[in-house]
């Protein structure tokens, strides 16, 4: 906690301008932030592309932080994840699969390892692992991935509202496993 804590302060500090915090958050988020980002394009180039427009997003907005809605972390992974959509929207790009014939690469080893080494990424991984695999396999296509509702339901030939049904649980079981 004293973590976020400390990152919080960093983006008081860059909502007035300071580009040393601005620099300080880059150091300590962008390897993590840089394997959100991987793990929704599947594609280096294009992570890299989307954790630069994150940080523009984040020194224009850090001033909208607010550390009592949740935690700084999630706060930053938010904003990858919608700059990793938004590449994604942009090119038209079809849903990512898991065969690596089709051109698909696998996020990085090291970048898992170093978002589940920290107490709040272990805690989440048990969490996760807790979970029903239905809804564990909804929230990962869903928050990992990027896959929207629709799009799960047809990769795992489930009705839509089924697939509504299982992440919602899954995130109110994870919200009260993490509380």
């Amino acid at each position: 906690m004293e973590a976020d804590t400390d990152l919080a302060g960093l983006l008081a500090a860059v909502a007035t301008g300071d580009r040393a915090a601005l620099r300080a958050v880059y150091q300590r988020q962008s390897v993590r932030l840089f394997g959100v980002a991987n793990a929704i394009l599947r594609d280096r180039d294009a992570a890299a592309d989307a954790l630069q427009d994150a940080f523009l997003r984040i020194a224009r907005r850090s001033g909208q932080f607010d550390a009592s809605r949740g935690a700084a972390e999630a706060w930053l992974g938010a904003i990858v994840r919608h700059a990793a959509l938004d590449i994604i929207r942009a090119r038209g790009r079809e849903i990512p699969t898991d065969d690596p014939t089709l051109g698909d690469q696998a996020v990085a080893p090291e970048a898992e390892e170093r978002l589940t080494a920290s107490a709040e990424g272990r805690r989440l991984r048990q969490c996760l692992e807790g979970l029903e695999p239905k809804n564990r396999e909804g929230i990962i296509l869903a928050f990992v991935h990027g896959l929207s509702h629709p799009q799960i339901a047809d990769r795992l030939g489930t009705p839509l509202g089924t697939v509504k049904s299982w992440i919602r649980r899954g995130l109110l079981a994870l919200k009260e496993c993490l509380a």
